[in-house]
């Protein structure tokens, strides 16, 4: 089954993951417990980009009619699980949210009933946003400093008024997806970027964000190594975008 095919399910959401430990079956099932008390008809598809401590094994008794598993054999990077999952995806709305946990699972319910609200016109991405006046976030300041500076430089080159484009807590609408995902070329976490970049260089404006709570760690460091790779990603998408045109050319 394609994207372009009609879905057969409510929801699909995509778990990425890399050596999660134990988070990521404990994320599962509790997104499992959420979707089910929604009434929607919904599967889980939890991909491993190449993981190497055995996460996979934790979710090998999971309900098979709800949850779907994939392992990539190598690490390619969070923007190339995503499309594997996405790819597989039955559901007339799909997204993803993060298999370390930092997001309760919980709040798919609330993305899923934004974007199935019956009288207005379903948004085209609704989108988790650390920066919304009512998360719940607590991270150090440094972090704070990359998030902001990466928003500007987001608004600079593209003129997205968008307040977090990088939280893991995504859902498109199956039309959506099926016109962006053949034209986008990233595999790192500049994927997010790059899927609201195509969406609405194709036309898509209804971009909805929810607040977010952010539980547990946040201790994670951001290396120069990965901001410099973030910068990279960034300026190719711009490139794409204003001087190869790349992403006006027909779906590949």
């Amino acid at each position: 089954m394609s994207l372009s095919d009609g879905a057969t399910l409510d929801l699909t959401v995509v778990v990425p993951y890399f050596n999660p430990g134990d988070r990521v079956r404990e994320t599962i099932d509790e997104l499992v417990r959420t979707l089910s008390g929604t009434g929607a008809t919904f599967e889980v598809i939890a991909v491993s980009d190449g993981s190497t401590d055995g996460s996979e094994m934790a979710l090998a008794d999971l309900p098979a009619d709800l949850v779907r598993t994939v392992r990539l054999q190598h690490n390619h990077g969070k923007g190339e699980a995503l499309r594997v999952g996405f790819t597989m995806g039955r559901g007339r709305f799909l997204g993803f949210i993060d298999g370390d946990g930092d997001l309760p699972p919980d709040q798919v319910a609330t993305l899923a009933a934004i974007a199935h609200e019956a009288d207005t016109p379903a948004p085209d991405v609704v989108l988790g946003s650390k920066r919304h006046p009512a998360s719940q976030v607590v991270y150090p300041p440094l972090r704070r400093l990359y998030s902001w500076s990466w928003q500007q430089l987001v608004l600079a080159l593209f003129g997205l008024h968008v307040r977090d484009t990088q939280t893991g807590l995504k859902l498109v609408r199956r039309e959506v997806l099926a016109d962006v995902l053949p034209r986008m070329l990233e595999k790192r976490f500049a994927f997010d970027l790059e899927l609201l970049v195509v969406a609405r260089r194709l036309g898509y404006h209804r971009f909805v964000e929810v607040p977010v709570r952010i539980r547990e760690r946040f201790g994670s460091t951001v290396s120069p190594r990965a901001v410099a790779g973030m910068l990279v990603d960034l300026f190719a998408i711009f490139y794409r975008l204003r001087v190869s045109r790349h992403y006006d050319g027909p779906g590949a």
